[in-house]
C-alpha cells in the first residue's frame, strides 16, 4: 500500500472503530444485561459457583470471540466481506459438478443461514425486554408496564425501518462508547472493594465448576454462552469497517468493558447473594438508575438495529444466489450499499418479536429460547472455515485438523447445552430456521427443475440461428431484449415469442445475470459480449451477490465494447412460468411442488427486481409441470 494511502487508513481507523462499536458489539455488548444473572439462576450464590461462572465467561470471550472470530475466522473473508453466505461462497461449491461433499456444504451454509432469521427475531426482544425489565428494580407496582412499554419500543423500531440507519447511524458509536465505558466503571467500582473476583482468570476455577456442578453445568453452559452470541453479527458485519477497526474496537474497548462489568456484577455477589436476581441494575446507585435504564434502553435498540440490518443484508445475498425467490429490496442509502431494506423480512420479524415479548413474557423465559440457533451456526463456521483453511489457504491437513480440533469442542460443547433449551423455547429458533430452510432449498430444486423442464426439448441456439436464414421470418426495426438463463441452448422465451408473434427485431440481445462468488464486481467487469451472427448477441451481466441488478444502467455500458444499442427503443420480453403441480412426471414430491408453485407466484415480478421500465416490457406465459 503506497504511503500515503497507509497514513489515510490509519487516520480513518479510529473512526471506523467508533463506528464498528456501535453496530458490530451492540449485541454482544448488551449481553451483561441478562448473561450472568441467567447463569445464577438455578444455583446458590457460594463463591465458588459466583467463581466458576465468571471464570468460564471470560474464557469464552477469550476463545470463541477472541481468536476464533476476531483471529481466525475473520481471516476468511470474501473480498472483504464476512457471514456465513459469504464464508459458503467463498468455497463455491455450485461451481463444477454436483458431489455429496458439495451438497453437504451446501446444506450446511444454507441451514447456518437460514437458523440467523431466528436469532433475529429473538435478539430485539430479549434485549429491549432485559433493558425495560430494570424499572422493576426502581419502584413496586410496575411490573404490568414493563411489556406495554418494550411493546412501544419495538414497534417504533420496526416501523422506523423503512428510513434506514444512515439517519441515525451516526449515533451508533458513541452512545455504544458511552455505554461500555459506564458499565466498565459500574463494574471496576465493584472489583475495587472485593479484589477477590479477579481469581476467576484462573481457568481451573471454570474446570473445577464444571467437574463439580454435575447436571446442573450444562445449563449453566448453555447461559454462559449468551455471553458470545454476537459472534457471528460481528463476522457478518466485517464488510461494513474492516478487519482492523472491528478488532481495535474490541481489544481496545468491549473487551476489557465487558470483562470489567461481568467481575463486576460477580464481586457485587460475593459481597451481598441477594443482589443475585439484578446483579446489573444493582450495580448503579439509586440515583443513577434511571438513567441507565435508559442507557441500556437505547444500546439494546442499537443492538437490535445491527440484527435486523443483517437479516436484510442476508436475504439479499440469498436471492443473488439463487437460494430464496425475488422479493423486494430497497435501498437506503446511495453511499453505502450495505444499507438495505427488506419490507417483507421487516414485517416478518416484527411480527414474530412482539409475538415473543407476549408470549415469553420475561427476558430470563427467553434466554431458554436464545443461543441454540446461534451455537448451531457457529458449529457449522468452524467446519465451513476448516474447508476454507484446506481448500483456500491450502493449509495442511494437520494444521487446519489441530486448529479446528481446538474450537470444534467447545462449539459442540455450547451447541449440547443449548439442545437442553428445546423444551422451554429453543424449539422456536429452531423451527423458524427448519422452515426458512426448507422454503429456500425447495426454492433452489424447483428452479432447477423448472430449468431442465424448460430446456429439454429445445435445440441448440447455434443450431437455431443457423437455421434461421433458411426461413422466411420477418425482421422488424429495433432491438428485442430477452431475459434468459446461461443456457447454451435455445432459451424458451424465443420460441414462444416467435410462435405467437411471426416476427423478429432485427437486433436480439440475449441477457443473462451472472452472480460470481464475490460481494462486488466492479462497472468495468460488469458486461461481457459475444456476437452470435445475423443479429443476436449474448450479453452477460456480472454482479457479485452483494449486488442488486439494475439492467437499464448495466447495458449503458455496451457502447464501451463497440456495440450500437438504442436505449430508447428497446423491448424487454421477459417469461412468467406458471408452475403446474403434479405427480405425473417425475421431480419433488407434490407437497415440495406446490410449496414452489406458491413461492413462485408471490416472488416479485422480473421486471422491477431487474429495474425494466414497466412500459417496455412485454410478458410472455408458459404453464410448465414439474
Amino acid at each position: 500500500m503506497p504511503e500515503g494511502q497507509q497514513e489515510e487508513g490509519q487516520r480513518k481507523l479510529p473512526v471506523l472503530a467508533l463506528g464498528a462499536l456501535g453496530i458490530v458489539y451492540g449485541d454482544i455488548g448488551t449481553s451483561p444485561l441478562y448473561a450472568f444473572r441467567q447463569a445464577l439462576s438455578d444455583l446458590q450464590p457460594t463463591p465458588s459457583h459466583v467463581l466458576g461462572i465468571l471464570s468460564l465467561i471470560v474464557w469464552a470471550l477469550i476463545i470463541v470471540i477472541s481468536l476464533k472470530y476476531l483471529v481466525l475466522v475473520m481471516k476468511a473473508d470474501n473480498k472483504g466481506e464476512g457471514g456465513i453466505l459469504a464464508l459458503l461462497a467463498l468455497l463455491n461449491p455450485w461451481r463444477g459438478g454436483e458431489t455429496r461433499g458439495k451438497t453437504m456444504l451446501i446444506v450446511f451454509g444454507i441451514f447456518g443461514a437460514a437458523l440467523l432469521y431466528g436469532d433475529g427475531m429473538i435478539t430485539p426482544a430479549i434485549s429491549v425486554l432485559s433493558a425495560v425489565e430494570g424499572l422493576e428494580t426502581t419502584a413496586h407496582g410496575i411490573d404490568p408496564y414493563v411489556i406495554p412499554i418494550t411493546l412501544v419500543i419495538l414497534v417504533a423500531l420496526f416501523s422506523l425501518q423503512s428510513r434506514g440507519t444512515s439517519s441515525v447511524g451516526a449515533f451508533f458509536g458513541p452512545v455504544t462508547l458511552v455505554w461500555f465505558i459506564t458499565i466498565g466503571v459500574l463494574g471496576a467500582v465493584q472489583i475495587v472493594r472485593n479484589p477477590t473476583v479477579l481469581l476467576a482468570f484462573n481457568p481451573l476455577y471454570a474446570i473445577e465448576f464444571c467437574a463439580q456442578a454435575g447436571s446442573v453445568a450444562l445449563p449453566v453452559l448453555g447461559a454462559v454462552f449468551l455471553v458470545v452470541t454476537g459472534g457471528e453479527a460481528l463476522y457478518a458485519d466485517m464488510g461494513h469497517f474492516g478487519r482492523a477497526p472491528i478488532r481495535l474496537a474490541w481489544f481496545a474497548c468491549a473487551f476489557p468493558c465487558l470483562i470489567l462489568n461481568y467481575f463486576g456484577q460477580g464481586a457485587l455477589v460475593l459481597a451481598d447473594p441477594a443482589q443475585a436476581s439484578h446483579p446489573f441494575y444493582h450495580l448503579a446507585p439509586g440515583w443513577a438508575l434511571y438513567p441507565l435504564i435508559a442507557l441500556a434502553t437505547a444500546a439494546t435498540v442499537i443492538a437490535s438495529q445491527a440484527v435486523i440490518s443483517g437479516a436484510f443484508s442476508l436475504t439479499r445475498q440469498a436471492v443473488q444466489l439463487g437460494q430464496c425467490p425475488r422479493v423486494r429490496i430497497i435501498q437506503t442509502s446511495s453511499e453505502e450499499t450495505g444499507q438495505v431494506y427488506v419490507p417483507a423480512v421487516n414485517v416478518a420479524l416484527g411480527l414474530a418479536t412482539v409475538g415473543l415479548v407476549l408470549g415469553f413474557r420475561t427476558s430470563g423465559n427467553l434466554a431458554a429460547a436464545y443461543g441454540i440457533a446461534v451455537s448451531s451456526t457457529m458449529v457449522i463456521t468452524t467446519v465451513l472455515t476448516f474447508y476454507v483453511m484446506r481448500k483456500q489457504w491450502k493449509w495442511s491437513g494437520w494444521v487446519a485438523g489441530g486448529i479446528a480440533l481446538v474450537f470444534l469442542p467447545i462449539d459442540l460443547l455450547f451447541f449440547g447445552a443449548n439442545i437442553l433449551k428445546i423444551g422451554e423455547g429453543g424449539w422456536f429458533p429452531l423451527l423458524v430456521g427448519g422452515g426458512v430452510f426448507l422454503l429456500m432449498r425447495t426454492w433452489w430444486r424447483g428452479r432447477k427443475l423448472l430449468h431442465e423442464r424448460l430446456t429439454e426439448d429445445e435445440q441448440g441456439l447455434d443450431e437455431f440461428i443457423g437455421e434461421l436464414k433458411e426461413h422466411d421470418l420477418a425482421r422488424v426495426p429495433g432491438t428485442a431484449v430477452f431475459m434468459v438463463g446461461p443456457s447454451p441452448k435455445m432459451p424458451p422465451i424465443l420460441p414462444h415469442h416467435i410462435a405467437h408473434n411471426q416476427v423478429l427485431h432485427e437486433q436480439v440481445l440475449l441477457v443473462t445475470v451472472v452472480t460470481e462468488d464475490v460481494p462486488r464486481v466492479s462497472a468495468q467487469d460488469r458486461l461481457e459480449v459475444e456476437a452470435l451472427g445475423e443479429g443476436f448477441h449474448r450479453i452477460l451481466l456480472h454482479y457479485g451477490f452483494m449486488q442488486s441488478p439494475d439492467i437499464p444502467v448495466a447495458l449503458r455500458l455496451a457502447d464501451e465494447l463497440g456495440m450500437t444499442i438504442d436505449l430508447d427503443s428497446l423491448t424487454y420480453y421477459v417469461g412468467r412460468e406458471t408452475i403446474i403441480p403434479t405427480d405425473d412426471v417425475p421431480g419433488m414430491p407434490l407437497w415440495r411442488e406446490k410449496i414452489f408453485a406458491f413461492l413462485s407466484r408471490n416472488a416479485m415480478d422480473a421486471t422491477t427486481f431487474y429495474k425494466l421500465p414497466a412500459d417496455r416490457v412485454v410478458e410472455l406465459g408458459i404453464q410448465v409441470p414439474i
